[in-house]
């Protein structure tokens, strides 16, 4: 009860720090609407809610995180530009690891602003970074909007893009279907024997499963038409490969990164935005010639993370999830927004995490 106790406590002495920032207090319901927001989240979260039916409003959802329920009401009826805060319990399965709660606090501090995107991403990691002065705390930085642009950029088909960018957050799957659209796999070769024959294929076997004939002939000569398509080229390939590769401080991730964009053009304007958030952190007072910047942290978090993305973690305790995160979703306000979107970011910290750094149960 005392371990309770002390994580509320110091919930409410980060809220009202946030709040003391010009932040607006938010309380959304425990229960959420599942069909409009499990869409929203990434897949590792879909699979980890706890979601019940209730006969009045359909299914719903005990609330995985705060974001999403924050930005659905800011763009339902919030002015503009604001800062919000919130604090209470999220809720989320833990089937592989029976240590890691089930539900646990969460406080957070959210920006929309339009004018100056870059100082309010300094504003939200310099705002948690202080909340975790005392803490033996290593910080990370990336940028998945980075990614994305390359992605963008190639030259290759439309669809091929549309499928990476739907896996940018499962690496695995991502790395996969690179060497795929690449002709290095052996799927590719495959598509490559499909490509050889001619007219439809249904009718000629068994009809299994309850995909219609037309669904099955449209996808057939989908595959073709991919099959058809020339790799993407060997310089583009290996320059994304580089770019995924950068793990370096803020200064000399950003050298290495210009130095990609010669073969990724398309990178060039997500790498002034970098440089522009590293100069507002700088007039900020954080450290970033000592800040590491992955460009690929994040990639297996939240899906609706579209631009700069941080955590911070235990250096002393690699066991324990981040102690703070957050990142930039400007797109997701756009889905919530019918059509309406204003640029936002924002940050979460765990208390219970920082009290058993501290040294306190919890």
């Amino acid at each position: 009860m005392t371990d309770r106790l002390n994580a509320l406590a110091l919930a409410a002495r980060l809220r009202m720090s946030f709040e003391a920032a010009g932040a607006t207090l938010m309380e959304p319901p425990f229960l959420q609407p599942a069909e409009t927001l499990l869409d929203l989240y990434g897949e590792d979260i879909r699979a980890r809610a706890y979601v019940t039916s209730d006969a009045l409003r359909g299914e719903q959802m005990l609330r995985p995180d705060f974001t999403v329920p924050v930005v659905q009401m800011h763009m339902r009826e919030g002015a503009e530009p604001a800062r919000y805060t919130y604090a209470g319990d999220v809720f989320r399965r833990q089937e592989h690891d029976e240590d890691r709660a089930n539900e646990y606090l969460q406080v957070g501090y959210e920006v929309f602003e339009r004018d100056d995107p870059a100082g309010s991403d300094a504003e939200v990691f310099a705002l948690i970074a202080l909340q975790l002065r005392d803490l033996s705390v290593r910080a990370a930085t990336g940028d998945i909007g980075i990614l994305m642009s390359a992605v963008q950029g190639l030259n290759t088909t439309a669809l091929r893009k549309a499928a990476l960018m739907r896996h940018i957050w499962r690496p695995r799957r991502f790395r996969a279907m690179l060497d795929q659209f690449a002709g290095r796999s052996p799927v590719a070769e495959s598509r490559r024997k499909l490509l050889s024959t001619e007219g439809v294929l249904t009718g000629q076997v068994p009809a299994i499963g309850k995909r219609r004939i037309a669904e099955i002939d449209a996808r057939v000569e989908a595959l073709r038409a991919d099959a058809a398509a020339p790799p993407i080229a060997e310089n583009e390939l290996t320059a994304l490969e580089a770019l995924m590769a950068v793990r370096e401080t803020i200064p000399y991730a950003s050298e290495q990164l210009r130095d990609i964009a010669v073969d990724l053009p398309a990178i060039n304007s997500a790498l002034d935005r970098l440089d522009a958030r590293t100069a507002a952190m700088k007039a900020r007072g954080i450290d970033v010639d000592n800040l590491d910047f992955e460009a690929s942290y994040g990639r297996t978090s939240m899906e609706y993370y579209d631009g700069f993305v941080f955590g911070f973690a235990a250096e002393s305790r690699p066991d324990l999830p981040a102690i703070a995160s957050g990142g930039r979703y400007d797109a997701l306000t756009r889905q919530l927004g019918q059509g309406a979107e204003i640029p936002a970011v924002g940050g979460v910290v765990r208390p219970d995490l920082m009290l058993l750094l501290q040294g306190v149960k919890s």
